[in-house]
């Protein structure tokens, strides 16, 4: 399989330990859940999803240069 990059960014307490953006590669057919199991992010720190800007999807199968962009859950009041 041949390798594409994949850009992630990581906000608030997301990116402890972990960076702020961060230029991977990865096999083809990788979904954002795949890669928020290998940053070992856990599904319930993850409110928003957006690939390329847009609503994203865990499954969906991203492309050459996509960019990921995690949000965690925003306490407050």
């Amino acid at each position: 399989m041949n390798k594409i990059k994949i850009t992630v960014k990581l906000f608030a307490t997301l990116r402890e330990n972990r960076g702020k953006i961060l230029n991977l590669d990865f096999e083809e057919n990788v979904t954002p859940q795949k890669i928020i199991e290998y940053l070992q992010i856990d599904n319930k720190d993850v409110a928003i999803l957006l690939v390329n800007g847009r609503d994203g999807s865990l499954n969906q199968n991203l492309q050459e240069n996509d960019i990921i962009s995690i949000f965690p859950p925003v306490g407050g009041g």
